[in-house]
């Protein structure tokens, strides 16, 4: 079968690749077919089960078979309101919030019917950009330094704003937290600096919180908080909830931009229609926090914080420049002090910099510039989630008081801890 000639593609496509993180998942499957040890930290995805209750709530309304309303289930609305309302202090109304197939997909129709320019703050998500590019929009990178933890600054997007020297130009500043891939977050005041900035230009933020319930210490503040007539909050079940493959992610809308998400859900019901109606009736167990989900919860938080907290005392003590994470399951490494060295190798760059590290010591992290970093700056992503999580949880659930230590991590996670110590000794051969 001949297949079109490029010049058939939308130009917005043309040399678009599969995303970096499903691309690395399939090489490390495909190198551990072949035999080789490979430890596995490209892909951001939870190593967590799904909570039980969750398990049976989908076997129990399996045989739902409706469509169900473009919005979301009714009994599903209301329960992700209240748990924003519980989590994040943020009132939230039932009719205010839209079910998608992931919060992937909602950001891409946010994109898609929102006619303005997006500010991301780089390193970013990979696919922020990529979906803006399919779309056609302006996008303004606002970049940002290992100095300043990663994060954007008021006075940065303020300049960003500024810039164009139009004050009503319709703008959505994505920001997340904890954020991916730096595993850092923002603080209160942070957030509402920010928060006064945006509210001042009327830009509408996208909050997505994908990663809040993990949190290490369990102090997520949502910036709906300070601008909540302009704040979207995007979550979903697959980073705290470890259901990544269910695909179903949420936004939760303030009464102002209501007519933002009927935009969204007209364009929902010409493509996706609905989410599964059996894993909504399950989300609904997800988001209602019973008692059991709330232990599931601290439990991830407990082990996550241990296995950060150990991964960074490597790296930081072999010399690699890094900030220790304070939420999700990353960390993102910088190699700069060994930039001559590694320049001697001829490392110039941080996608040359991941095939090395994987090549050599099986070692599988993705590099800066899919984060939209410069080429030629040699940071890289690592995902500390390569260890079995169902029985890591059962081993933290027996050890119920306190935080747990460097030697739990490296007794019931020995695959992250190896993989960072072979990251540390390859820097010490350089």
């Amino acid at each position: 079968m001949s297949h079109p000639p490029p010049v058939s593609l939308n130009l917005n496509i043309r040399g678009l690749g599969i995303s970096a993180t499903l691309e690395i998942q399939q090489r490390c499957a495909e190198l551990r077919r072949q035999g080789r040890e490979v430890f596995n930290f490209g892909l951001g995805q939870s190593p967590f089960p799904v909570p039980q209750s969750v398990v049976e709530a989908l076997r129990r309304h399996a045989d739902k078979k409706a469509y169900l309303p473009v919005h979301g289930l009714p009994e599903l609305r209301e329960a992700v309101a209240e748990c924003h309302r519980s989590r994040d202090g943020v009132d939230i109304r039932p009719d205010c919030v839209l079910v998608g197939p992931g919060s992937k997909e909602l950001m891409f129709l946010l994109q898609l019917v929102f006619y303005g320019e997006i500010l991301i703050r780089t390193p970013c998500w990979v696919s922020y950009l990529p979906q803006a590019q399919i779309i056609g929009r302006r996008v303004s990178r606002l970049h940002t330094t290992f100095d300043d933890h990663w994060k954007v600054r008021p006075e940065a997007l303020l300049r960003a704003i500024e810039l164009v020297h139009d004050d009503d130009r319709p703008r959505i500043l994505v920001l997340n937290y904890p954020d991916n891939p730096t595993g850092l977050a923002y603080s209160a005041d942070e957030l509402r600096e920010l928060a006064e900035v945006a509210q001042r230009f009327g830009v509408i933020v996208l909050s997505d919180e994908i990663y809040g319930p993990l949190h290490h210490r369990n102090a997520h503040v949502s910036i709906a908080r300070y601008y909540p007539e302009g704040t979207i909050i995007s979550s979903g079940l697959s980073k705290w909830c470890g259901a990544g493959g269910w695909r179903l992610g949420t936004f939760a809308f303030p009464p102002d931009l209501r007519w933002l998400m009927d935009a969204l859900a007209a364009a929902a019901s010409e493509t996706y229609t609905s989410v599964s109606a059996p894993i909504q009736y399950a989300a609904i167990r997800a988001f209602e926090d019973g008692p059991d989900i709330l232990a599931y919860l601290r439990d991830a938080r407990r082990v996550l914080a241990a296995v950060g907290e150990a991964s960074y005392a490597i790296l930081s003590e072999a010399g690699l420049r890094l900030h220790p994470p304070q939420g999700a399951f990353y960390l993102f490494l910088d190699f700069s002090p060994f930039a001559e060295r590694l320049a001697a190798r001829g490392i110039r760059n941080s996608a040359t910099l991941c095939e090395h590290l994987l090549e050599q010591i099986g070692v599988a992290v993705l590099p800066g510039s899919a984060f939209v970093r410069p080429r030629s700056e040699l940071t890289c992503r690592l995902a500390y989630v390569d260890f079995d999580g169902a029985a890591v949880l059962k081993a933290a659930a027996a050890q119920p008081d306190g935080p747990l230590d460097a030697a739990f991590a490296a007794q019931h996670c020995p695959n992250v801890i190896e993989g960072c110590r072979r990251i540390a000794a390859w820097v010490g051969r350089l």
